[in-house]
C-alpha cells in the first residue's frame, strides 16, 4: 500500500514553510561546523604554546564530542516536548562562549572546559536542527537529514581558510575569540526563526518502508536493529573522527602539510587545500548519498559507501606522502565517511517515527562520542609506534565490518523490526514497502 503525499507544509507561508525551516536549520549548522571541524587547525599552535603535547590537547576534543553527542538525548527530549527555538538559542550562546573561554586558556582544565561547553551548544543546534528536519520532512528523510548535516559538513569550508590565514596573522588566540563571537550571535538570531511542525501539518509519502507506530526512546532502545545501527555507526565513526582531529599532525608527520599542490586551477599548500576539501567532500555526499537512499533504500547506500570508505582509507595511508594524492584521497575519505550523518537519523525516522524523531536519533548519535574516544588512543598510539598506520589498519578494518553487516545482518534486522511492529499494531500496516520516485 503506497500513501499519496498530501504537500500541505509545502504550501505554509513564512517561517512556516517547511523550506524555510530547513533554510534556518541549515544557517545554524554552518555557524557550529567549525567548532569541531576547524579543531585540528589549532592543535599544533596550542602544543606550540604550552607544550601540552598532541594527546593531551586532543582530551579536549574527545570532550567535545562525547558531550556534544551523549547530551542529545536528553536534549532532544526537550526539543520534541517544549519546540527549538529556546534551546537552539542556548546552543548558541554555549557556543559563543566556548571558543571565548578557549581563547583565553592558559591550562588544560580551561580547554577541556571550553570544548565541554561548545559540546553541549553543539550538540543543542545539531540534534534540533536533524530533528527538526526529520519531523518537517518524512517524504524525503534522507535528503532533508542530509542538506541539514551537509551544513555541519561543509559549513567549516567557508572558514577554513579564514581561520588558518588568521592563526597565522594573529594568532589561534585572538582566532577563537572573533569566530566564537560570529559564530554565537547568527545561531541566537537564528534560533527565533525555527519551529516544529503541528498535527496535520505534514503527510507521508513513502519511497522506502517505514513504521507507522511512533517509538517512544525506552522502546526504540529495546530494538535489536538500533544497537546494529549504533554498532555499525560508531565503526564507520571511527575512522571519520581520528582523521578529523588527527589531520594536521597527519600531514606535518609525512611532510606534505606546506608543499602548495594545484587543484581545480587553485594553489594552497597541501595542509589548508586538504581541509577546505575535506569539508567540502563531507558535506556534499550528505545530501547525495541521502537523496540516493529515498530511492535505493538505506541499507544497500551504507554498503556500497561504507566498502568505499575502507579502500579510501587504505589508498590515503599508501599514498599519504604524496601532497596531491594526500589532498584527493582524504577528500575521498570524507566523502564515504560524511554520508553516516544523513543515511542513520533517515533510517531512524523510517524505523521508528517522526513523533520522537530528535530524542530517538540523539541516543542514536552517541555513538560518535563513542568513536570519539579513540581519538586520544590514536596520538597515544603514534607517539609509542612512531607510526600512524596501526590506526589506519584499525579504521579500514571496522569500515569493512561496518559495510558487511549493512549488506547482511542490518537489512533482515530492519525488516524483522517492521512486521514486529505491524503484529504490535493488530494488523494495521506499519511500513509501506518502497516505491519508485517520489512526490512533494
Amino acid at each position: 500500500m503506497a500513501v499519496a503525499a498530501s504537500a500541505t507544509s509545502s504550501t505554509l507561508t513564512g517561517v512556516r514553510n517547511r523550506w524555510v525551516q530547513l533554510a534556518v536549520g541549515i544557517v545554524c549548522m554552518v555557524m557550529i561546523a567549525n567548532l569541531q571541524y576547524g579543531w585540528t587547525l589549532f592543535v599544533n599552535p596550542i602544543d606550540q604554546k604550552f607544550h601540552w603535547g598532541n594527546a593531551a590537547i586532543q582530551v579536549a576534543y574527545s570532550t567535545f564530542i562525547l558531550l556534544e553527542t551523549w547530551l542529545v538525548p536528553f536534549e532532544g527530549y526537550l526539543v520534541d516536548r517544549f519546540g527549538p527555538k529556546l534551546l537552539v538559542a542556548v546552543g548558541g550562546i554555549c557556543a559563543g562562549l566556548a571558543w571565548f573561554l578557549t581563547s583565553i586558556a592558559s591550562e588544560l582544565w580551561m580547554l577541556y572546559l571550553g570544548m565541554a561547553i561548545g559540546g553541549i551548544g553543539a550538540g543543542i543546534v545539531y540534534g534540533t536542527a536533524v530533528g527538526n528536519a526529520l519531523k518537517w520532512f518524512p517524504d524525503h528523510r534522507g535528503l532533508a537529514a542530509g542538506l541539514t548535516a551537509a551544513g555541519f559538513g561543509a559549513g567549516s569550508a567557508l572558514t577554513i581558510i579564514p581561520i588558518a590565514n588568521m592563526i597565522a596573522s594573529n594568532g589561534y588566540q585572538a582566532t577563537f575569540l572573533t569566530f566564537g563571537l560570529i559564530q554565537g550571535v547568527v545561531v541566537l538570531i537564528a534560533a527565533w526563526f525555527l519551529s516544529a511542525p503541528k498535527a496535520g501539518e505534514v503527510s507521508l509519502a513513502r519511497t522506502v518502508k517505514q513504521v507507522t507506530r511512533d517509538f517512544n526512546p525506552l522502546d526504540m532502545l529495546k530494538q535489536p536493529v538500533f544497537w546494529i545501527m549504533f554498532v555499525v555507526m560508531t565503526c564507520v565513526g571511527v575512522g571519520g573522527q581520528m582523521a578529523t582531529a588527527q589531520l594536521a599532525p597527519i600531514a606535518t608527520d609525512f611532510g606534505v602539510d606546506k608543499t602548495p599542490v594545484s587543484l581545480f586551477g587553485i594553489t594552497l599548500v597541501a595542509l589548508t587545500f586538504a581541509l577546505a576539501l575535506d569539508r567540502i567532500m563531507n558535506g556534499l555526499t550528505r545530501p547525495i548519498t541521502g537523496w540516493i537512499s529515498d530511492r535505493v533504500g538505506r541499507e544497500p547506500t551504507m554498503t556500497v559507501m561504507f566498502g568505499i570508505q575502507a579502500i579510501t582509507i587504505l589508498l590515503l595511508l599508501s599514498f599519504a606522502s604524496n601532497p596531491l594524492l594526500f589532498v584527493v584521497f582524504s577528500g575521498l575519505a570524507f566523502f564515504s565517511y560524511g554520508e553516516i550523518f544523513s543515511l542513520f537519523p533517515a533510517m531512524s525516522g523510517d524505523l521508528f517515527g517522526r513523533k520522537y524523531a530528535t530524542t530517538n536519533y540523539g541516543l542514536l548519535y552517541t555513538s560518535k562520542g563513542v568513536a570519539s574516544l579513540l581519538v586520544p588512543i590514536g596520538g597515544l598510539i603514534r607517539a609509542s609506534t612512531g607510526s600512524w598506520v596501526p590506526m589506519f589498519v584499525l579504521a579500514i578494518a571496522l569500515n569493512a565490518i561496518a559495510s558487511i553487516a549493512c549488506g547482511t545482518i542490518l537489512p533482515r534486522m530492519a525488516r524483522a523490526h517492521c512486521e514486529k511492529a505491524a503484529l504490535g499494531l493488530e494488523g494495521q500496516p506499519a511500513f509501506v514497502p518502497a516505491v519508485a520516485g517520489g512526490s512533494e
